[in-house]
């Protein structure tokens, strides 16, 4: 009888969808014979074939509530609700049907009732999806800035973050494992969502096991449900997560086979348990390799954007984890440097500015000063000397300079080389002449490119085909 029971429960994925085809099946033809009412008693028909699949549904989805360990707060909405739309498409029924004895149904609006099933079965679809696939099914895959902007609560959990000069007075447990199952499990196995009787959001839960009793046994990965599932192939039924889910990384899988190896502590650090190194560099926090500054800034509203961008300027962002942009002028060849002005409102996350081939002078220097953010600056193909270049010297994120195709003097070069944080230098083919010799004495390993590069000939050269 179990058996049956919990077959009977798992075609509720399967059976629900009957009652949306007859139900908006139902409503799309009221709405096309709303004038002319010459088909309700079809209609009409539909309607009880909804409200019967309807309840056939509800109790599908009760005997999988009972079996498969829902809490009921999870499920009680979605319930009732799904309770309510098998209902009104019975009244639809009954309201609609020829002939109907049900007086009061007749003094009801039938647009009312219509717009009221509407709701139900669209509120009882979304609130079943969430319940399967998680509350953030749909939008799992926005990036998190998007989701904010549209007023969706996001539920981050940290992954595991190592310093490398104390990874062995970790905390195994705390600082590894459970950043891991918070990042990777949660969505099916929460106090919201506890499929199979399971939470992992805590040692508790983890201990307590789920339906088919204990999930790890210490010093035993291979028998622990909670690694063994891990390592099935993806496209079987017990392996976890699911594959429409995120997956565990390779690194991850390895150090909660070493967690549960060596006795699946709560409370005893990295370097008690004797542990590799290696299981753990990829967890080692990453210092930041980007050239571009790790700071942060406010996000730049949307229509502010949009008005920078009626003027032609090309504007992107560097990453989607920070509100730092790339502006361009690709397209604005007479761009002056009062047109400057129409960018200070976005010189907080400016820190990429391509004003190549455009008609700025000197003059530009005293406005790009005031973009505290700024690390490449462009300046190619103009008619740019250098003079008062030295307001530029503040910028302490400054890293790159290209000045090629312009008319920078040598004589202004020094004011450049004395940038404390410049790194790249760009100066081919403008008025500065190439040294005979590297210059090995200039600061802070500031590299110089003047260009002009020759490629020996080699023998393949010569080969004619």
């Amino acid at each position: 009888m179990e058996v049956i029971q919990q077959l009977i429960g798992r075609l509720h994925p399967i059976v629900v969808h009957l009652p949306i085809g007859f139900i908006i099946t139902a409503l799309l033809l009221q709405w096309i014979d709303r004038k002319e009412n010459k088909q309700e008693e079809v209609i009409a028909q539909v309607f009880l074939w909804g409200f019967i699949a309807a309840t056939i549904a509800c109790i599908s989805g009760y005997l999988l509530y009972i079996g498969e360990g829902y809490s009921f707060d999870t499920v009680k909405i979605h319930l009732w609700v799904g309770i309510a739309t098998a209902l009104f498409s019975g009244l639809m029924y009954l309201r609609v049907k020829e002939n109907s004895k049900v007086e009061f149904l007749q003094r009801i609006p039938k647009i009312i009732l219509s717009f009221s099933l509407l709701f139900l079965i669209s509120m009882t679809g979304h609130l079943g999806g969430s319940i399967t696939h998680g509350s953030d099914y749909l939008l799992e895959p926005l990036p998190t800035s998007i989701k904010i902007a549209l007023g969706f609560k996001v539920n981050s959990y940290e992954m595991p973050k190592l310093e490398e000069a104390s990874w062995e007075e970790s905390n195994f447990y705390n600082q590894v494992i459970q950043p891991i199952l918070n990042n990777k499990c949660l969505s099916c196995h929460s106090p919201n969502k506890s499929k199979g009787d399971l939470q992992l959001n805590d040692a508790e839960g983890i201990l307590k096991g789920g339906e088919n009793g204990d999930v790890i046994i210490p010093k035993d990965a291979k028998n622990s449900p909670l690694y063994a599932r891990l390592i099935l192939p993806q496209d079987h039924e017990d392996h976890m997560p699911p594959k429409e889910k995120t997956q565990l990384s390779k690194e991850e899988i390895e150090v909660i086979k070493a967690w549960i190896e060596t006795g699946s502590s709560l409370d005893k650090n990295i370097g008690e348990l004797e542990l590799k190194k290696h299981l753990f560099t990829s967890f080692f926090r990453k210092e930041n390799t980007s050239e571009y500054p790790d700071v942060k800034v406010e996000a730049i509203p949307e229509d502010t954007i949009k008005a920078i961008r009626k003027h032609g300027f090309h504007i992107e962002p560097i990453s989607e984890s920070n509100n730092l942009i790339r502006v361009s002028c690709i397209n604005m060849p007479s761009f002056s440097d009062d047109d400057i002005k129409l960018l200070n409102s976005v010189k907080q996350q400016i820190v990429y500015l391509d004003l190549g081939s455009t008609e700025v002078t000197d003059a530009i220097f005293e406005h790009i000063a005031t973009f505290p953010h700024l690390t490449t600056l462009n300046l190619s193909h103009t008619n740019i000397t250098g003079k008062n270049i030295e307001k530029l010297a503040p910028l302490e994120h400054l890293r790159t300079l290209n000045l090629t195709h312009s008319k920078f003097n040598g004589e202004h070069l020094s004011n450049i080389t004395s940038f404390k944080h410049l790194k790249n230098l760009f100066l081919f083919n403008s008025l500065v002449k190439q040294p005979e010799s590297k210059n090995e004495d200039l600061p802070n390993g500031l590299n110089i490119d003047y260009g002009n590069y020759h490629l020996p000939k080699i023998a393949t050269d010569t080969i004619v085909f």
